[in-house]
């Protein structure tokens, strides 16, 4: 290739990226958006979830609950715990000694909520791969109701029903696992009885 070969491959050369640029960079996702607002508007805008004309969440972010009258959910390493902004998981693997021993002390934690040691469900001493998960197991959920039943001052049983209600099956029936979506579990609880100061 001759120096003055160049001159004619660069000018096509740059009006094909600058296409290509305008093309998949701005006309492509101008597209998407604007089909994903006009077909799925609530998606689209995040999934948000209002109580009272009020934002209080999405339903694809977990969020840090801690009060002992609220469904927890499992643990993040995001951040300072669900922080949207750092979404990472732990990227420690399974011979990690420091993994080793935060699970072992979330396991003794889960063992003092009434869990039995060896059956402790795998979601509530282990962090998801985003740190965003806004989903825990109906196991884990199950081992929360005492907690939440006493610190309420409801009966179990009546706990136990708003979190059937709330437990989601499997994604079209077959894919994943079933699930349960803490935010919406715990304004549920809210909704039966009462919000807790």
């Amino acid at each position: 290739m001759t120096m003055s070969m160049l001159p004619k491959q660069f000018r096509p050369a740059l009006v094909l990226t600058l296409v290509m640029f305008v093309a998949t960079g701005l006309i492509f996702p101008a597209i998407i958006t604007g089909l994903g607002h006009l077909f799925f508007p609530r998606q689209a805008e995040g999934s948000l979830v209002t109580v009272n004309g009020k934002v209080v969440g999405s339903e694809l972010i977990g969020q840090n609950f801690t009060q002992p009258y609220y469904f927890h959910p499992r643990p993040s390493a995001a951040g300072a715990g669900y922080d949207a902004t750092a979404s990472s998981g732990t990227n420690k693997c399974p011979t990690d000694a420091k993994l080793d021993t935060l699970v072992a002390a979330r396991v003794d934690s889960a063992v003092q909520q009434g869990a039995t040691k060896g059956r402790v469900p795998s979601d509530m001493v282990t962090a998801s791969g985003s740190g965003l998960d806004p989903h825990i197991s109906p196991a884990n959920a199950a081992l929360q109701v005492a907690r939440v039943a006493t610190a309420r001052s409801v009966d179990s049983a009546a706990v136990r029903r708003v979190l059937d209600g709330h437990t989601e099956g499997r994604q079209f029936g077959f894919f994943g696992e079933p699930r349960v979506n803490v935010l919406l579990l715990n304004i549920a609880l809210d909704s039966a009885f009462g919000k807790q100061k």
